[in-house]
């Protein structure tokens, strides 16, 4: 029997026999009383009402009753009936119960899911790739040191008695290989204007700019890791005067309106966030600051030595303004300027060292990830490298830093026209400087990479960059047979932007990359669509480098 037809018997049950009036003698009154609270009793073994609201039904009835009978000359009080408001009061507190309990349990219709489980959201999304990288014939590979490998090892011995070479990243030999990204993500209406999300992706390593793995990169078979990609909480409050507040925590999208120019699409923030918005009229004003930890010293820093050097955090501090405008009926337009500081962020020399087998004080400062194009300085100050009764004399056992501090300033904008919709077209550009670019200090301090023909020791870099992309198509692919395509061209100086945090693709990664992009999508289902991109990518100054790299994707959603 389902619990529907349980709840209706029942219910019909106990009617008939709160409603039993036939009875004269005390016998019958006792038994149809019995029978009502029986009843109640089995309601609850059988999970209709919890044991709390029957034992309330119950008191209540009896003080409705006893309020009801008529009292002995001794005192007491006998009952030959049930009174017809204490039948009438029981059947609709119990009705109103077990119908309270049926809408929250969905008893009516068994197939709709628990209401609470509408305040949540799963969904999630799997990639399919083929990534060729095609490299040039006359690509330069003594200049293409991996300082991301280096420095997450054991110092380097940088002398020139070394004939070790320190780790080089490939530069002439093509590669093929399948790669495979998984998300899942969960999304939780809080209530009041709170919500909370978590999302779950693979990945190769902890780089945050990828969440590509590499298919048999640990053999057939081998088990795949999930890192921990998103994690916030998020509180929009009321509206004030027609603005829209925001606070989000934790680790989160990209908040800025941007190309991939500065930020990789893959790229998560960490930290506070604050944005406020707006509309008036055809304008729509917005907003955003943010604090975001980029680097946090380690807690024992340094774990070799009785006295901790000071705390050398590195910071993010963001903001940006701008607006929405729409133009005309079919012509909209968005514009913003963002300041991008970074602190701590430059490489700077230690103290002085006497054994390299100790932490330098500044070891801290090289990057946590990098990916390549940045200008490097050596950070330790090795006084042992001329000490001649040192053990490591001429020695040099070093970590890389940044050349340069980064404050960009960034230009970003978007044309939409939808005059043919629903075929779109858009029109993005970026720019972006560091305005604190110091070649004077990279010099000064000794450039250890991105060197200028025929000028030893002396960098050739730059500080600027800029992007433009045309798509064409529909904004979102919806249904099968949808179609986008775009063009892009990109033109990134060495130190414009901090290579790390840049896009992963183009010239597999980091900045002091000029060139194109083309790419073409189409929908195979409402959930499920193909892309294609070609990146062509040469090196912007310094050394010759190029590289092609061939995309094909299938992706799936749900």
């Amino acid at each position: 029997m389902t619990t529907t037809r349980k709840l209706l018997t029942f219910v019909s049950a106990l009617s008939l026999s709160v409603g039993f009036s036939g009875l004269s003698a005390a016998s019958a009154d006792d038994s149809s009383e019995s029978v009502a609270i029986n009843l109640v009793h089995l309601l609850v073994e059988e999970g209709v009402l919890s044991k709390e609201k029957a034992d309330a039904l119950i008191r209540k009835a009896e003080a409705k009753a006893e309020a009801a009978r008529p009292a002995a000359a001794d005192g007491t009080v006998r009952v030959t009936y049930v009174p017809e408001t204490v039948r009438q009061q029981m059947r609709e507190d119990i009705r109103q119960d077990v119908m309270r309990q049926a809408r929250e349990e969905n008893w009516a219709d068994p197939r709709e899911v628990p209401a609470w489980t509408k305040k949540l959201r799963l969904s999630g999304d799997i990639r399919f790739r083929y990534d060729g990288s095609f490299f040039g014939g006359d690509n330069d590979p003594t200049d293409a040191i991996n300082f991301n490998s280096l420095n997450r090892g054991s110092p380097y011995n940088a002398s020139v008695t070394n004939t070790v070479l320190p780790p080089l990243a490939n530069v002439n030999e093509d590669r093929a290989r399948l790669r495979l990204r998984a998300r899942l993500a969960l999304d939780a209406d809080l209530g009041e204007g709170f919500t909370a999300g978590l999302r779950l992706a693979t990945g190769s390593d902890s780089s945050p700019v990828s969440t590509n793995q590499s298919m048999g990169a640990d053999g057939l078979g081998s088990k795949y890791a999930l890192w921990l990609d998103r994690a916030f909480v998020k509180y929009d409050a009321p509206a004030l005067g027609g603005t829209k507040l925001a606070v989000t925590v934790g680790r989160f999208e990209n908040p800025f309106f941007a190309t991939d120019l500065v930020w990789d699409d893959d790229l998560g923030f960490d930290g506070i966030l604050l944005q406020a918005g707006r509309r008036m009229g055809r304008w729509q004003p917005f907003a955003t600051f943010g604090l975001f930890p980029v680097y946090n010293t380690d807690f024992n820093f340094s774990s070799r030595q009785l006295d901790k050097f000071k705390s050398d955090d590195k910071w993010l501090h963001g903001v940006q303004l701008g607006t929405g405008l729409e133009l005309a009926k079919d012509l909209s337009l968005k514009v913003a300027a963002a300041y991008y500081s970074f602190t701590n962020i430059a490489g700077k020399l230690s103290d002085p060292l006497n054994n390299p087998n100790d932490d330098g004080s500044t070891d801290t400062r090289r990057p946590s990830f990098a990916q390549k194009g940045n200008t490097y300085m050596a950070l330790r100050n090795n006084l042992y490298t001329g000490d001649p009764a040192s053990p490591w004399y001429q020695q040099d056992y070093q970590y890389y830093g940044l050349g340069t501090p980064f404050r960009e300033l960034a230009l970003t904008a978007r044309l939409d026209y939808a005059r043919f919709d629903p075929v779109q077209l858009a029109l993005e550009f970026e720019f972006v400087k560091n305005l604190a670019y110091d070649e004077d200090r990279i010099n000064r301090l000794g450039a250890q990479n991105n060197f200028a023909e025929g000028a030893s020791g002396l960098v050739d870099g730059g500080d600027m960059g800029w992007t433009t992309r045309l798509v064409i198509g529909q904004r979102v692919l919806e249904k099968r047979w949808d179609w986008q395509a775009s063009i892009a061209y990109k033109y990134l100086e060495t130190d414009a932007v901090v290579d790390g945090f840049t896009d992963s693709d183009f010239g597999l990664g980091g900045t002091n990359l000029k060139g194109f992009v083309l790419g073409a999508s189409v929908g195979l289902s409402k959930n499920v669509n193909a892309r294609l991109r070609w990146l062509s990518a040469d090196n912007v100054s310094a050394t010759s480098f190029s590289v092609d790299v061939l995309q094909i994707d299938i992706n799936a959603k749900f």
